[in-house]
């Protein structure tokens, strides 16, 4: 089932388990966009995305790998 820019738990729960080995801190808002709709079952067509919605992702994948 596929999800979309909304879906922010996903999508850390999505990159922690895809990039184990990356700190989410290190990464910049553009490579962090990348990354999300490199994602298997990413909605790519789900429209833009805003800062505030990848500081959230960031956030949550760092308390994922914790």
């Amino acid at each position: 089932m596929s999800y979309g820019w909304n879906d922010v738990q996903r999508i850390a729960e999505e990159l922690a388990e895809a990039h184990p080995e990356v700190k989410p801190y290190s990464v910049g808002f553009v490579k962090l966009q990348q990354m999300i709709k490199e994602l298997p079952d990413f909605d790519n067509e789900s429209g833009r995305v805003g800062e505030k919605v990848l500081e959230a992702v960031q956030t949550l994948w760092a308390d994922e790998i914790d």
